[in-house]
């Protein structure tokens, strides 16, 4: 019998060391959506907080532990999104953080990162490299390496948006989780099986970065040479074996969805909602696109986990906005 790695008294407490301001973010039902999907869907949107992603979660727990035990160093590697969150905490409580990177990442993303404090490496290859390097620093300076979704405390942080769900949504039958690394669908689908079993959690994964997806259907680590999608804040190619086995225990269902699926998501939720979300966020609107007779007449929670979107990139994807005439 396997045993997961993560604890929901671990999770009630993260929240006492978060800072306020990434907690209780805005749950509500999108009425708006539901002519076009034909479901009920409800959005829990992760962007309403000072990094634009859920990532400042974890990273709060583990600034947290750093801070109490006079550790005053850390290195991570970040497609972005995890790097501003590392960089925000770590200012907060003295830490030197170190951010390793690709230099093909999303602009915008490192120069926040760069904003916020944090020393800036760039490796010139994919997310995969990156990793590589951050551990080599760490190694050789002695100091904190950041793993996300390797490291629990980023999964138990992210586990507490599930408490939110859990404690403050309506009924709903289906919660939609963006698969990457893993922290969010294994730290989400944790709290959601042991306080709502009957809810179904169903990760959402590019077609062009398949990994953790292939991994969870064959269950077993299945790595890739390469990923092709505008996705990059999932693009993984190596799934971590602890986390695939969470996330066998709590996910129903993985599912692939195509880029153009992600960008017809992210124009629906910019017409729909007012909301500019980078294409990660946009996975669980993807899914319902490509599948709606699952769906139909379901209530379904769509994590809107990150905003940090190169402008250029978003308007390339997304087109002019349409003209609203009176």
């Amino acid at each position: 019998m396997q045993v997961t790695r993560l604890d929901t008294a671990r999770i009630r407490a993260a929240r006492r060391v978060i800072d306020p301001v990434f907690l209780d973010t805005p749950l509500y039902c999108c009425e708006a959506l539901e002519p076009a999907l034909g479901c009920t869907v409800s959005i829990k949107l992760e962007t309403a907080n000072p990094v634009r992603s859920f990532k400042a979660r974890g990273t709060e727990v583990v600034a947290s532990l750093l801070a109490d035990n006079s550790s005053r160093a850390a290195v991570c590697a970040s497609a972005g999104n995890l790097g501003q969150a590392l960089a925000w905490s770590g200012r907060g409580r003295g830490l030197d953080v170190t951010v390793v990177a690709s230099r093909f990442a999303t602009r915008a993303k490192l120069d926040r990162i760069r904003a916020l404090g944090a020393g800036l490496e760039l490796v010139d290859g994919d997310h995969e490299m990156a990793r590589e390097r951050a551990a080599a620093i760490a190694r050789s300076d002695g100091i904190r390496l950041v793993e996300d979704s390797l490291d629990i405390e980023t999964c138990e942080g992210a586990a507490t948006i599930g408490l939110e769900l859990v404690d403050n949504a309506p009924l709903f039958d289906t919660v939609l989780i963006a698969l990457g690394g893993g922290a969010l669908a294994t730290g989400v689908g944790h709290v959601v099986k042991t306080l709502a079993p009957e809810v179904e959690v169903i990760c959402v994964q590019p077609l062009g970065a398949p990994a953790l997806t292939h991994s969870w259907r064959q269950r077993r680590v299945v790595t890739t040479d390469s990923t092709d999608t505008i996705a990059d804040g999932v693009a993984g190619r190596r799934p971590i074996p602890a986390v695939l086995d969470d996330l066998l225990l709590v996910a129903d269902d993985a599912v692939l969805v195509q880029d153009a699926s992600i960008i017809a998501g992210m124009r629906m939720l910019l017409d729909h909602a007012g909301l500019v979300v980078e294409p990660s966020a946009a996975l669980g609107i993807a899914a319902i696109l490509e599948d709606r007779d699952r769906f139909a007449d379901r209530h379904v929670v769509t994590i809107v986990c990150g905003s940090n979107v190169d402008i250029d990139a978003y308007h390339r994807w997304i087109g002019p906005a349409p003209i609203h005439r009176s």
